[in-house]
């Protein structure tokens, strides 16, 4: 009987010892999703190469956006910046990175406007393109579980989702919060708090 007890022991050390190091990674963040990155490379606003590798090690929060929306990308764009504001304040090392769901007009050049309109610190904010339509929507659906979708004829808005997501340094994504409520950036500031 004694052995057998014996045999057990390493078995739930190793099953609890697992399971501390899953929570490790998110530092006590109360996760609501659980999805891996791809790797990725495409072109951010000063026309350099950016991707995934960039961001490796690192906590990032994405969203989706596009510069000719005329509805729910400014509020989430006036949201990230707040945020970015709000993460200075802290001092808490993360990065933002808004993928255009428009990458036919988005140029590195027209996104380098774009994100002078709100002041965005670009030493950690990348505002991304370089890829094709049908890439972004795969990206964005796939991995991030937000839809994205054409125009309609005739009409140049791209219909996407609102949400602002939270990928640790393992480069897994595992919370959304809403893009369009300032109020929720005190809480994504608060996650990130956990982390350091």
């Amino acid at each position: 009987m004694k052995k057998l007890q014996l045999l057990f022991v390493p078995i739930v050390l190793a099953i609890l010892l697992a399971g501390c190091g899953e929570e490790d990674v998110n530092k006590g963040i109360e996760t609501s999703m659980s999805e891996d990155i791809p790797a990725f490379d495409y072109t951010n606003q000063d026309n350099e190469d950016f991707g995934s590798s960039d961001l490796e090690g690192k906590w990032w929060i994405a969203d989706f956006i596009f510069t000719n929306c005329t509805s729910v990308c400014l509020p989430m764009t006036s949201n990230m910046a707040v945020l970015q504001e709000k993460l200075e304040e802290e001092d808490i090392d993360a990065e933002l990175v808004s993928f255009s769901v428009d990458p036919d007009y988005d140029t590195p050049e027209v996104l380098k406007d774009y994100s002078e309109q709100y002041d965005a610190d670009l030493a950690n904010w990348n505002f991304v393109t370089g890829y094709d339509f049908q890439t972004i929507k795969e990206l964005s659906i796939k991995s991030f579980r937000s839809l994205v979708q054409e125009p309609e004829d005739g009409d140049d808005q791209v219909t996407h989702g609102t949400s602002f997501f939270l990928v640790n340094p393992e480069g897994e994504l595992i919370k959304n919060y809403s893009g369009l409520d300032e109020k929720v950036m005190d809480d994504i500031v608060a996650d990130l708090k956990l982390t350091e």
